[in-house]
């Protein structure tokens, strides 16, 4: 067993565009193998990362403190404190949280750690590819890579 106190580490802070947070990865602290934990702070009028979801991965969301919404392929969901919201590994898990509240907005993100996935990304129409380490795995991936959704092509194409 392992332990650590969020108190203790250090805040990883993301920026991009409307994408703005900081995270703390609770699971690799503890050399968790099997589930990915990470402690998020999103600040009033930010998202998170971009609309995706897991092929192989399901995710959850329980919300600390702070109100806030969650984009999911129906629309939008208020969120509040005590929120625990389950994401499945297919487009129905899709999301992406956004603040539009006046204080930050604090919380957890869960997630099993299986590999290979494949994480669509369907506003940017793009998809990653995740071999040897899953999202957020700590490993070494043997591949991955993003691409482009409609660079369609067969089997015998040069």
């Amino acid at each position: 067993m392992k332990k650590v106190n969020e108190s203790e580490m250090d805040w990883k802070e993301y920026e991009r565009e409307e994408t703005m947070f900081r995270r703390k990865e609770l699971s690799s602290a503890v050399d968790a193998d099997d589930l990915g934990c990470s402690l998020y702070e999103l600040p009033p009028g930010r998202r998170s990362w971009p609309y995706h979801y897991h092929t192989a991965n399901e995710e959850a969301i329980y919300v600390l403190a702070g109100d806030g919404q969650l984009r999911t392929e129906d629309g939008l969901e208020p969120l509040s404190t005590g929120d625990f919201i389950s994401l499945p590994a297919d487009e129905s898990g899709g999301h992406r949280l956004v603040n539009d509240g006046e204080e930050t907005l604090r919380y957890l993100a869960i997630s099993t750690m299986n590999e290979p996935d494949v994480t669509i990304y369907p506003d940017m129409e793009k998809f990653g590819v995740f071999v040897g380490s899953p999202p957020g795995g700590r490993d070494e991936r043997s591949f991955h890579g993003y691409y482009n959704i409609g660079d369609e092509t067969t089997y015998w194409d040069d």
